[in-house]
């Protein structure tokens, strides 16, 4: 039985070290081939060539474009081709700047392979993979309209499982980011549900954000 297909990877990062860096990890790792680049043109002339599965994108480009103009570009010509930030920037501005654009991913550099790996695979899923600092802030972005989910009484624990949820975390990955059973992670699901009286999941988080209630 054939096992996953290698996900095809466009990296557009203009420092030198990390770039080489990270493509030889996702060369080696067996599960991506990946094509790295300094600056956007180059890369969107690759893509032009040999259109990828995603694109990892830093955002400070050392250019005239930077990385949220280039996200904002690709997505434009190709909007299937999934667009994942990879930098060390963890404000809002930047954050919520680059997810306008069209990202759908965002990971902080101090991210490990396993989690980058990780993400594509999230991120090819249909997921929203961002790290957990990075979750914590868009979905605390939504705070003035959580008076659903407080009317509710939703436990800590409950509100840390619905922030995963919400970044489209599968049960597994919620256990194992919180140290718990996938069994106490079912158990918690279903009493957020029961709580906000609603069916699956992007019912619950639209509902917190306030567009369902």
């Amino acid at each position: 039985m054939e096992g996953p297909r290698t996900i095809e990877v466009v990296l557009v990062e203009d420092h030198e070290g990390f770039r080489d860096g990270l493509e030889l990890l996702l060369n080696t790792s067996g599960r991506a081939r990946c094509r790295a680049f300094a600056d956007p043109r180059s890369a969107m002339q690759a893509i032009q060539d040999q259109v990828p599965d995603a694109v990892i994108m830093d955002i400070n480009l050392g250019g005239t474009t930077d990385g949220i103009q280039a996200t904002r570009m690709i997505k434009q010509r190709w909007p299937d081709v999934q667009v994942m930030i990879c930098t060390v920037h963890e404000d809002d501005e930047k954050i919520f700047s680059a997810l306008r654009a069209g990202a759908t991913g965002y990971l902080l550099k101090r991210s490990s392979i396993e989690d980058i790996l990780d993400a594509l695979d999230q991120l090819l899923a249909g997921g929203s993979p961002m790290s957990l600092g990075i979750a914590r802030r868009v979905v605390g972005s939504f705070a003035p309209q959580r008076g659903a989910m407080e009317d509710q009484q939703l436990t800590v624990r409950e509100r840390e499982v619905l922030d995963l949820l919400a970044t489209g975390r599968r049960v597994k990955e919620i256990a194992a980011t919180l140290f718990v059973s996938p069994n106490t992670v079912r158990t918690h699901i279903r009493h957020i549900y029961e709580k906000l009286q609603v069916q699956g999941r992007m019912e619950a988080v639209n509902k917190v954000r306030g567009w369902g209630a």
